[in-house]
């Protein structure tokens, strides 16, 4: 399969598709260079953008990997996937981060959004990761969520822990006989990799909770007007009112193939915590009640309510 001579080029992505395809590295060449073209960023009109990365005409570049046909030329076929692709992740992160959206605005989330992949395409085989560095953006980039960065930080977090205790893995959890049957001194135990323990400045459990509602509420009232009533125009949504700072700790899991996430007082959260740092369930415990200021519980009873249910949500795992 012959093709024009690639220039050259001085970075990765200014690369163009090889003249043949003779070789497995030949075809990874070609597959290279239709993923920058898929990942390139779409122009503000929602087109393809008219130059490539090393300034060539993108209609000269599509031609030598794409053939035209009746109705479309090489460029409009090419376009046609970048889009599809930009539509289905930005669609994707749109779903995934409704208390985002409500943090930062909705006009503002598809501006960041688009920001965010341009500079972190997607690059694993499974959309669910496609939000994993979402916070570090927002970070590095403060300007996407100000003036509420702090509480889109927190957002963000909590958002993310949700996607992986949705479908992230699992391990066979220890059983309580098997707690019982081992010396407290010598017991270690390690929590479930989906189990997210979470200290946030801002109580945004309650918040998300309330927009999904507004939300929800919102489609059940078009639904219900939908069938009988004329197209009404578009109701501007109640406004949730945004949390005030309160720190909070939160693990979020799934019990029974769903999602939950659970307040957790600041002594349950730090032996759990400290759990995870490979400390045996002792001196978890010990460490945690010597530094408490709360000397009127009951620790014996109190640290065993917490470990049954801990135990029959399946957080713990052989160390």
């Amino acid at each position: 399969m012959k093709r024009s001579k690639p220039t050259n080029s001085v970075t990765h992505n200014s690369r163009r598709a090889p003249p043949e395809i003779n070789s497995v590295r030949q075809l990874r060449e070609l597959q290279r260079v239709m993923s920058n073209a898929l990942f390139r960023p779409l122009t503000p009109r929602w087109g393809m953008q008219k130059r490539w990365t090393d300034g060539s005409a993108m209609a000269d570049v599509a031609s030598e990997f794409i053939k035209p046909n009746d109705r479309l030329s090489s460029f409009e076929r090419l376009e046609i996937y970048n889009r599809q692709y930009w539509f289905r992740v930005l669609d994707c992160l749109y779903d995934d981060y409704p208390g985002l959206r409500a943090v930062v605005g909705e006009r503002k989330f598809l501006k960041l959004a688009r920001a965010y992949l341009a500079r972190y395409p997607s690059d694993s085989y499974t959309l669910r990761d496609l939000g994993s560095r979402l916070e570090k953006f927002l970070h590095d980039e403060p300007n996407w969520s100000a003036p509420r960065q702090e509480l889109a930080l927190d957002m963000v977090r909590f958002e993310w822990a949700q996607v992986v205790a949705f479908d992230g893995p699992a391990e066979e959890p220890i059983t309580p006989d098997e707690i019982l049957d081992t010396p407290p001194d010598k017991l270690k135990l390690r929590l479930q990799p989906y189990l997210s323990l979470l200290e946030l400045d801002f109580e945004v459990d309650d918040f998300l909770i309330a927009i999904k509602k507004r939300d929800s509420d919102a489609l059940r009232g078009e639904a219900s007007n939908a069938k009988n009533a004329a197209p009404k125009a578009h109701r501007r949504r109640r406004r949730v009112r945004f949390p005030k700072r309160s720190k909070i700790h939160l693990a979020v899991h799934r019990h029974d193939n769903m999602l939950y996430y659970m307040r957790l007082d600041a002594d349950a959260f730090a032996v759990l915590r400290l759990l995870g740092r490979d400390l045996t369930v002792e001196a978890a415990c010990v460490e945690v009640v010597s530094q408490s200021a709360r000397t009127e519980i009951d620790w014996p009873k109190q640290i065993k309510e917490w470990f049954d249910t801990w135990s029959t949500l399946g957080w713990f795992c052989r160390a």
